[in-house]
């Protein structure tokens, strides 16, 4: 075989290591949801050290998947093997495992748990979509009890992280009278009851906002499309104008695709901001967006804005009318 032919075979044998990388992607989600949905790392995290394989199956009273969910997770940081530091000192035995910090993270103990948010996100209903997208997940929900059930407990665990990430960086309760306004669907709000700053609003985005000083939008404007995202902005705009009072801004926390110029940005969360992206278009229309941001504030007459890259893979987006 000459040198031509040897390196058209490298050059196959690399795209076809590649291809099966990407084909067989979705083993890692798939082991992940397999070791949630079993408990495996409440657990671990019960037995109080590195618990070996056998334990662990004996605990779950069957073997069936525990040793391929395990290798998955320790290949993707979820657990840590200790049969490692066993061979690097010479022994043998039995491998066993703890959990890595992103795990604790899918603890039931953990209050802000993001456990519920990856089983919304892996739901079968949810996946489908990406082999067949015809079928849009806002009926699907209103159709099925059980999946709208998972999806609000998924929106509150991410809701519950944030605001722990934010009242981490509160200055003592630095505006302990602000009047705050709930507002949401009807039938989301209907029973609420407020407290002495806090009232529930029903209404539709759609139509009109109450005035306000301040609106925040936490993961709204990306489940739409362009025409939608500056109806609400507008109405945002119109919110902040009847309030009177200056210095009045609209605050979006979601993500900035590629925010390399504000920070840098790791391969691995590109990527992933990229997923939410795919996964967005597939979904609802909707998209993350990266210099589209800009279009959509011209569009909807707000003249400023600042990005601050916070939150994650998320940015804080302060936009002035």
């Amino acid at each position: 075989m000459d040198h031509v032919h040897v390196e058209e075979a490298d050059v196959a044998l690399k795209a076809q290591a590649h291809v099966w990388n990407q084909m067989y992607a979705f083993i890692n989600s798939a082991s992940l949801k397999c070791a949630v949905e079993l408990g495996i790392p409440d657990i671990i995290h019960k037995h109080g050290k590195p618990m070996a394989l056998t334990d662990l199956a004996a605990a779950l009273h069957s073997n069936t998947s525990t040793g391929s969910c395990a290798l998955s997770c320790i290949n993707s940081g979820f657990f840590v093997s200790s049969h490692e530091n066993k061979n690097r000192e010479g022994g043998g035995g039995e491998a066993s495992y703890a959990l890595a910090p992103p795990a604790y993270y899918l603890l039931d103990s953990n209050p802000c748990s993001l456990k519920p948010y990856l089983l919304a996100m892996l739901d079968p209903v949810a996946v489908k979509p990406w082999g067949q997208l015809s079928r849009c997940p806002w009926e699907a929900m209103r159709s099925d009890s059980k999946l709208n059930n998972l999806f609000n407990k998924a929106m509150a665990s991410d809701a519950r992280l944030v605001a722990k990430a934010l009242l981490s960086k509160d200055e003592h309760g630095a505006f302990p009278d602000m009047d705050c306004t709930n507002f949401d669907m009807p039938h989301v709000v209907a029973g609420l009851e407020g407290v002495r700053n806090l009232k529930h609003v029903p209404g539709d985005m759609f139509e009109s906002i109450p005035p306000a000083h301040a609106i925040l939008l936490k993961w709204v404007l990306h489940d739409w499309d362009d025409e939608h995202c500056v109806k609400i902005l507008k109405n945002c705009k119109e919110a902040i104008v009847k309030n009177g009072c200056k210095g009045g801004k609209v605050m979006i926390i979601d993500m900035v695709v590629s925010c390399q110029h504000h920070q840098p940005i790791t391969p691995n969360a590109f990527e992933t901001q990229l997923f939410f992206y795919m996964r967005m278009m597939c979904l609802v229309s909707g998209k993350e967006r990266e210099e589209e941001w800009a279009k959509l504030f011209e569009e909807a007459g707000l003249t400023k804005y600042k990005i601050t890259p916070m939150l994650g893979l998320r940015s804080l987006i302060e936009v002035f009318p």
